[in-house]
């Protein structure tokens, strides 16, 4: 798998490795944190959600530019490494819970949000840039494609374990206070701090029952206000130290990129430039008209614009997808006790994803490997056409099996008898993110090489902020998800994400033929 591969890509790799798992611990947790911390409402959390979500990715945009303007890539890259683990550290800081001012606290959140997207945004294109580069060289341009595949791998090692810590850290933080976790509590927590004995029947016999069963050493709750606001305390404080731990996995990372930046290339020497600071035509344009940039860029935009709707759909999976697995899978299967901690609740399928990235990247490789060799291998646009496709069937697979499921706003009135009744398998989310991986694999780390491959030379940085900006664009309304999630049936939010991939598959391959050619 590695054969004749550049030697910097492991590094970057490792690089980028540690990055993710931070940020994967974040993701895993982030939805839930902040329902829980502040008492917001599926909906509201998703505007919120949405927003730092696309800023990541659109600020991708920002950091092409610093970095191709300035032509410091290495160190536009450390910079944003440095101010991620900077954010981290804002959210990390333990305050008390339910909170003492709501919009102090929550713009300190917001604040810490905003400082890891602009330290995302600085680091995360402008890595994958200096990734392409590597294979401009000739000896290495046939391994594009193989070579951005173990890279996307590589770094979903790290995300693969995030959840488990995030999981870890918060129950343990738990048990060391004699609670038990139960996913459903900080939401009835909070009702009944702004409720008291008024809030629905349904609701206020599941607390009683939940709080007296989270208590470890078996004490009778008598006084549930006191109890909803020490769970809730807890409970948030533990996904705080979570955070903590994603500060070092970044200085792992920083590490690790100091170590080998100077073995890496370097995308600034790929133009020349005058005195006054502005470009010269580089070697490689020379070769290339005016129509054919404006051609690549055409052809670029055409993606971006497609896969918008995939990152739509696939980035539910820290949102509405979360929900689900919190109100309708049956968490008490998956219950692994370590002593001092338990590993249990709906982040752990944040896990599934990069397992499966890990484990089907060189399944696929090989297939394409196959395919190549008796010149059947589909070009990238193709690939990422059939991609579209596999994650509308993800969303048809969910949708049969919601038909079923009571909506959401039925649960409120359901005893905590009925609710374990209707909860489905584990392996519905474990099948789930199965499909949606296989889908991921032939559009992300594909799109990433068409991107190297298509883009200017002289515009490598910006167009990789480009196709992070269009996944911008898809994060900015994922909080359709939730507004679809808390006011439809299940089957018909799951149905509008059917569409949107479906769709989305139909325009791409009608654009094949030309950005084959394009490509070329």
């Amino acid at each position: 798998m590695f054969k004749d591969q550049p030697k910097g890509l492991i590094s970057a790799a490792l690089a980028n490795m540690g990055e993710r798992f931070g940020f994967y611990i974040m993701m895993a947790i982030l939805t839930l944190f902040i329902s829980s911390k502040f008492g917001l409402s599926e909906t509201t959390t998703g505007y919120i959600y949405s927003a730092f979500y696309a800023s990541i990715y659109l600020l991708a945009l920002v950091g092409g530019l610093i970095a191709d303007k300035t032509k410091n890539y290495k160190g536009t890259i450390l910079v944003g490494i440095i101010l991620m683990a900077v954010g981290y550290l804002v959210i990390a800081i333990p305050t008390p819970t339910p909170v003492p001012s709501f919009w102090p606290y929550l713009l300190l959140t917001c604040f810490g949000l905003l400082i890891i997207s602009f330290g995302n945004g600085l680091f995360k294109g402008n890595l994958q840039a200096l990734v392409g580069q590597m294979y401009d060289n000739p000896k290495y341009s046939d391994k594009r494609d193989s070579g951005f595949q173990i890279f996307y791998m590589f770094i979903n090692i790290g995300a693969m374990f995030a959840p488990f810590i995030a999981i870890g850290v918060r129950n343990w933080w738990l048990k060391v206070h004699n609670f038990d976790y139960n996913g459903s509590l900080p939401e009835l927590c909070h009702e009944y701090i702004a409720k008291g004995t008024s809030m629905a029947d349904g609701s206020l016999n599941r607390l009683t029952e939940y709080a007296s069963a989270a208590t470890l050493d078996g004490t009778p709750v008598t006084d549930l206000l006191a109890f909803s606001n020490n769970y809730l305390d807890v409970f948030n404080r533990g996904f705080q130290y979570a955070f903590a731990a994603a500060i070092v996995a970044m200085l792992i990372s920083l590490v690790i990129y100091i170590i080998n930046k100077s073995r890496f290339p370097d995308p600034a020497n790929k133009t020349l430039v005058n005195k006054d600071g502005t470009a010269k035509i580089s070697k490689e344009e020379i070769q290339m008209s005016a129509h054919e940039i404006k051609q690549r860029i055409y052809a670029l935009f055409a993606v971006f614009g497609v896969v918008i709707f995939f990152w739509l759909s696939f980035h539910q999976n820290g949102y509405s997808l979360t929900y689900f697995a919190r109100d309708y899978v049956n968490l008490d299967i998956i219950n692994i006790d370590l002593g001092f901690t338990t590993i249990k609740g709906a982040e752990i399928f944040q896990s599934v994803n990069p397992f499966f990235v890990v484990f089907l990247t060189p399944l696929i490789m090989w297939l394409f490997g196959v395919l190549k060799n008796k010149g059947k291998e589909p070009s990238t646009p193709m690939k990422i056409a059939i991609g579209m496709g596999i994650a509308a069937l993800a969303y048809v697979f969910l949708m049969v099996f919601s038909f079923a499921l009571p909506a959401k706003e039925a649960l409120s009135g359901m005893t905590a008898t009925e609710l374990d009744a209707m909860k489905v398998t584990p392996w519905v989310m474990v099948i789930l993110y199965f499909i949606l991986t296989v889908a991921e694999l032939f559009i992300s780390p594909l799109g990433l090489s068409f991107v190297s491959k298509v883009a200017p030379p002289h515009l490598q940085g910006i167009m990789q902020g480009a196709w992070l900006a269009a996944t911008a664009i898809g994060n900015s309304i994922l909080f359709i998800g939730g507004i679809l999630y808390t006011n439809v049936p299940l089957w018909i939010c799951w149905l509008v994400f059917v569409i949107a991939t479906g769709l989305s598959m139909i325009v791409m391959l009608s654009m094949v033929r030309w950005l084959e050619r394009v490509a070329k």
